[in-house]
């Protein structure tokens, strides 16, 4: 078990009981909810902290390249950007990730709703994730259909001339599965998403700011016994929980 000890007494005892009442949960009967703050500690950043990936000073706002419009209209530009700040295909799941997938394997956490592209749930073996953004680790021919791995979409960009990763089998422009601004979320995945929270006795918010919407809209379908909050910094829902708690993921899941 990793030492809380870096954490006021309060803290401290309000990570004990939210690990209490982990350990006192349902089969079936936890969700959690995670954003970007669940994979800092796996060496990915976030986009809204101090030092995030949207506070950095570029010639072009980031939101503005990872949006749809730019993507078809700059489309080097949006690879040269996404390939450099977006993609860590050799991070590993960190603590949090792993102790999820424990509670998965034994029957605890029902499902995982996360607002990452990076697949550490599925590493860590959570099989029912609802990826509100989609995934980096799929990504697919946008004329033909066909799909790619990651592995395969990194070495179609390193292979093009202009750095556009092009369909082998068509020569159409090959993206990646995850939902760029100005697009609209998958509504079965939402819809997914939704029935987990609706149906968990125990939620647990972790490592988001709950800014982003309609993701952050999710939580008006909580209605169980316990609602828990982990980020570092205060969220608009935290009058709402039962437990505000300001430390790192991976040490509140160290158990």
């Amino acid at each position: 078990m990793t030492s809380t000890n870096q954490y006021s007494p309060d803290i401290q005892r309000d990570i004990e009981t939210l690990r209490s009442w982990i350990k006192s949960c349902p089969q079936g009967g936890m969700v959690f909810f995670g954003g970007a703050g669940v994979s800092t500690e796996s060496g990915i950043p976030d986009f809204r902290s101090s030092n995030g990936l949207f506070m950095r000073n570029y010639q072009i706002p980031p939101e503005q390249i990872v949006s749809h419009t730019f993507f078809e209209r700059h489309p080097k530009e949006f690879y040269d950007f996404y390939f450099t700040h977006m993609i860590f295909p050799d991070v590993q799941p960190n603590q949090a990730h792993k102790k999820l997938g424990e509670l998965y394997r034994e029957g605890t956490l029902r499902a995982v709703v996360t607002q990452n592209v990076d697949g550490l749930h599925q590493k860590a073996g959570c099989d029912v994730v609802y990826e509100l953004h989609g995934s980096a680790e799929r990504n697919y021919c946008m004329r033909c259909k066909k799909k790619y791995a990651l592995p395969e979409l990194i070495n179609l960009h390193e292979q093009a001339e202009d750095g556009i990763p092009r369909c082998t089998e068509c020569g159409g422009v090959v993206r990646p599965d995850v939902v760029l601004y100005e697009e609209g979320l998958d509504q079965k995945v939402m819809q997914g998403a939704v029935t987990a929270i609706a149906n968990a006795s125990l939620l647990v918010v972790a490592g988001t700011s709950l800014v982003v919407y309609p993701a952050a809209g999710l939580l008006q379908y909580f209605n169980g016994s316990h609602l828990a909050i982990v980020n570092l910094q205060p969220t608009s829902v935290d009058r709402n929980a039962d437990l505000c708690i300001p430390a790192k993921v991976g040490d509140v899941f160290s158990f």
